[in-house]
């Protein structure tokens, strides 16, 4: 690789070894002093470029418990909420909604609550009996702004749990029945991101750096200081993420039914993983979309990390006893933790955007994220009064709030697909048009 002569480089500059390439993170001398990344060397392209925004879709499923979740004021003043209350360092990156509703999911047709909320959550249509009617709003989302990158968009998942159909399992849907499901084993999403395989660092015996070391030496030397760290943090948090998946147990490395007994894998190990690798993606330009799926809709997972191991999570969103020991009280509370820990994970994810610098600012100033359920309150399989958290500060979305809203899903996913993800959407179903009160 030949290495500019006035420490400039393009966002698309790479380090080259046998066989494979890494992405480079932002560095200082990819910025103008206003933080526009310089362009790439590419036909048609001369000049600074606007930033590029990113966008994911994270879900949870089963549904809330709305007393521990929704905080009962509005504006900026409101109480965090026990669900809410790892997301207190963010308070400013974040805007709680609510009330939204899905109303494809009360159209009449197959399946259960959980089957036509799901398609109508993500795609706004109906149920066909075997999947989503149409493409979820990542991929309206992917396909017009994912076409420069590596990947169109990324599919990631963690709980590995194989009950249900594939309404249940799929979070991204490309079109009517067409699942793109999650990639939820950590070695997999490592080798996928990091290209051509080799079987040294396939196997683990050795590092996918051992490739581009030299490579890496010279860039190193070109660079300033602040830069020279930067890629130093790089290159280690990469050989982080290795050694961490090699301590994995073996079972990790592939998709088993959930035993009778319990779904006894460490989940948050999981999670954490596939965060820090999509971090990675995107830091790197290798995508500028994500969907991330933590649990299944209708999820019938365990969680030993909580003590709770009496029932599966499905199980506490009623209130009819199905939860041995467990009246609908205790039911709730059991949920309110459910709930507090995916709200850790999200938070996890947060804070290694807004942790990454980029040119003047961090890469959560240029991400939209939202956070959506199948369910408002899980006990009820509400899908109307939907609660969703949009973070980020991609397009000047608002943030530091709850607001309760009128209007649809699609309302606000056609909001920030056009002013916060830049996408230029035209229309997605059960949406009339802009909500208002979501951008600055």
């Amino acid at each position: 690789m030949l290495v500019p002569t006035l420490q400039r480089l393009s966002r698309r500059t790479l380090l080259r070894g046998a066989a494979t390439a890494i992405a480079l993170p932002p560095l200082e001398c990819m910025f103008d002093p206003n933080g526009i990344a310089y362009a790439a060397a590419r036909p048609g392209r001369i000049g600074p470029v606007k930033p590029e925004t990113r966008f994911v879709l994270w879900f949870n499923g089963n549904g809330i418990t709305e007393r521990y979740w929704i905080p009962r004021e509005t504006g900026t003043n409101y109480t965090m909420t026990p669900c809410l209350a790892p997301l207190a360092p963010f308070r400013n990156d974040i805007h709680v909604i609510t009330g939204l509703d899905n109303p494809a999911a009360r159209f009449p047709g197959p399946g259960n609550d959980h089957h036509r909320s799901m398609s109508a959550l993500v795609t706004g249509t109906s149920f066909t009996g075997r999947g989503a009617g149409g493409p979820s709003i990542d991929q309206v989302v992917a396909s017009k702004i994912g076409g420069e990158s590596r990947f169109r968009s990324l599919q990631i998942g963690v709980s590995q749990e194989s009950f249900g159909e594939s309404i249940q399992r799929n979070l991204s849907w490309s079109g009517y029945d067409r699942a793109l499901p999650p990639e939820m084993i950590p070695h997999r999403l490592f080798d996928r991101i990091f290209g051509a395989r080799n079987e040294g660092w396939v196997t683990r015996r050795r590092s996918v750096l051992d490739a581009v070391r030299e490579d890496a030496a010279s860039l190193k030397g070109s660079l300033g200081k602040q830069d020279q760290t930067r890629l130093d943090e790089h290159m280690s948090s990469i050989r982080d993420i290795e050694r961490a998946i090699v301590t994995l147990p073996p079972e990790y490395a592939k998709v088993d039914a959930p035993e009778t007994g319990g779904d006894m894998k460490d989940w948050p190990r999981i999670a954490k993983l596939q965060t820090d690798l999509l971090v990675h993606a995107f830091v790197t330009g290798q995508t500028r979309v994500a969907s991330y799926m933590l649990t299944k809709c209708q999820g019938l997972t365990r969680f030993p990390w909580l003590g709770y191991t009496s029932a599966r999570h499905h199980d506490y969103t009623h209130r009819d006893g199905k939860a041995p020991g467990a009246d609908g009280p205790d039911g709730q509370r059991i949920m309110r933790d459910i709930c507090k820990w995916h709200v850790e994970e999200f938070a996890y994810l947060l804070a290694k955007l807004k942790s990454t610098p980029e040119g003047d600012g961090n890469v959560l100033d240029r991400t939209c994220l939202l956070y959506i359920h199948e369910h408002a309150e899980a006990n009820d399989h509400k899908n109307n009064g939907l609660a969703a958290i949009v973070a980020g500060h991609a397009g000047n979305l608002a943030t530091g709030m709850h607001s309760k809203m009128t209007g649809t899903m699609g309302d606000l996913y056609l909001t920030v697909a056009n002013a916060a993800a830049g996408a230029a959407v035209d229309k997605f179903p059960t949406a009339d048009g802009k909500l208002a009160g979501v951008i600055a």
